[in-house]
């Protein structure tokens, strides 16, 4: 399977996690102490982001998105024989 890339354009602001995440005993699921561990407010631009952290006297960070190299590969290659690669016992 591929991860789909569709809707990750536009910016998102998280709020620092004021509590640490821990696996839940019971189920085994991470959780906080803290229901802001949830929440991602998402903008269309960086300033749109930017102005929204200001006016709240809120401090940030802006990471920029790192460039994706993106390497074609076919299916069939998965199953390609190459001599010298198989296990030898």
């Amino acid at each position: 399977m591929q991860s789909g890339h569709g809707n990750r354009r536009g910016w998102r602001l998280e709020l620092e996690q004021p509590t640490r995440r821990e696996p839940e005993p019971l189920m085994g699921w991470t959780r906080g102490g803290d229901t802001l561990n949830q929440v991602v407010l998402r903008f269309d631009s960086c300033a749109e982001a930017v102005a929204f952290a200001e006016l709240r006297g809120w401090e940030y960070t802006v990471l920029k998105a790192r460039a994706r190299r993106v390497r074609p590969r076919n299916y069939a290659d998965n199953f390609k024989y190459v001599p010298g690669e198989e296990s030898r016992q």
